[in-house]
Order: C-alpha cells, then sequence, then structure tokens
C-alpha cells in the first residue's frame, strides 16, 4: 500500500486516518479516497448530518461488510450520495411535485426514499419493496469527493448495534470499527443526528425518520 503522507496515519491492520480541510478539501487527498473506494475498501466519511460508511456503488462484498458492520438485514435502505438532481432521476422515478420538493431541499440532511429505475441493479434496491434511498448532501469533501469518483456513493448511517446516536468522533471510529473498515476521512466536527428520511413513493410526503432536517414547512 502507498504511503500517503503527514496528514495520513497508518497501521497495516487498522483502517488509514486521512486529515482532510472540511472547507477546502486538498485533491490529492480526495483522489486517494476515491482509489479506495473504487478498489473495493469502506470508507468512514463526514457528511452535513453525521459520519457515514461508503463504498463503490457496484461493489456487493463491500456493501455486505457495511451491513455486518451495522448488523442490518436485506431490507435496510442503503442511500446512493449523489452529486445533483440530474444523477437522482438516473436512478428513481421522480414524479414533478417530488421533483419540486427535493429541489427546494436539496442540498441538504434529507435522504428521499424513491422507485428505484430499471437500470438500478436489484442489489441495490430494497428487497421488499424495490425503492431506493438518495441524497445530496451540503458538505464541501463529499462533494470533491463525487466529482473525483465521477458516480455515486453507495451509504449507510455510521450507526452501530446497540448506539442511539452515530459516531462522529474519528478515533471512536478507529477504535470500534477501525479493525473493519480501510479508511477514515477526518474533516471537522460532524454532527451526531442522522438525515430526515422522506418517503416519496406513494403520492405523498411521509416522515419516515425525523433527523437534522426540518419537516415543519412540509406539512
Amino acid at each position: 500500500m502507498r504511503a500517503c503522507g503527514q496528514l495520513c496515519r497508518y497501521n497495516p491492520r487498522m483502517a488509514r486516518i486521512v486529515e482532510i480541510h472540511p472547507a477546502n478539501p486538498q485533491q490529492r487527498l480526495i483522489a486517494e479516497v476515491a482509489a479506495t473506494i473504487r478498489g473495493g475498501g469502506i470508507i468512514a466519511y463526514p457528511t452535513d448530518s453525521s459520519y457515514a460508511l461508503g463504498c463503490h456503488i457496484g461493489d456487493k462484498r463491500a456493501m455486505d461488510r457495511i451491513s455486518q458492520i451495522r448488523q442490518t438485514d436485506k431490507n435496510h435502505n442503503f442511500t446512493l450520495i449523489c452529486t445533483d438532481l440530474s444523477e437522482i432521476s438516473l436512478f428513481a422515478k421522480v414524479e414533478n411535485w417530488a421533483y419540486r420538493l427535493i429541489k427546494s431541499l436539496t442540498p441538504g440532511p434529507y435522504t428521499f426514499i424513491l422507485m428505484a429505475t430499471r437500470e438500478v441493479p436489484k442489489r441495490l434496491q430494497n428487497a421488499r419493496r424495490r425503492t431506493i434511498g438518495l441524497r445530496v448532501p451540503n458538505h464541501a469533501i463529499v462533494r470533491a469527493l463525487l466529482d473525483s469518483l465521477g458516480e455515486p456513493i453507495m451509504s449507510s448511517t455510521l450507526l452501530l448495534p446497540g448506539d442511539d446516536l452515530p459516531l462522529n468522533d474519528v478515533y471512536e471510529i478507529e477504535d470500534r470499527i477501525g479493525s473493519s473498515i480501510d479508511l477514515i476521512v477526518a474533516g471537522g466536527s460532524a454532527g451526531i443526528e442522522p438525515t430526515t428520511v422522506l418517503d416519496l413513493t406513494e403520492g405523498s410526503i411521509v416522515v419516515l425518520r425525523k433527523g437534522l432536517g426540518d419537516v415543519s414547512a412540509l406539512a
């Protein structure tokens, strides 16, 4: 494994920790994180709501590893982290009213549950409902990483079994799951509140989870 300089701690049995500026991400380090994802690795990274676990969109093995870490079942909704609305329309069926709603709330701390298009592999969908979760975060590191990858990140909130809140401390993440993932992005403080999850599959707004995103105006 190649060296990564002073900004990256390396233990051959633990995840690397890469320090990236939260407002002005260093492109060299962003490229390194993207290469880890492309190579089948799992990363822990900050978003505008909380830390998340991420992997390559087409990597079933990496998704299975995330499911094992989080101890989720086959009906767990993974989330596709997207750059903008144009990407969302590639993976989900979006009616006009839903498009307007998503446009008004993105980028931001919301996850939208939508019906998946036929182009989406079944392993990326909720096994029972054939839905997919999508979101557009407002975070400079995430935006830079998406630009470098050129495709969405398959993601899941870094909420471990038995915990009430997502992990948000880099060294606690290292201590608890550092041997199970490949890289941890240290990018400044991240919150401990997950996204608000909105189900838009039935022609109306159903709040599945109240999180950081405000729902007071949605009624």
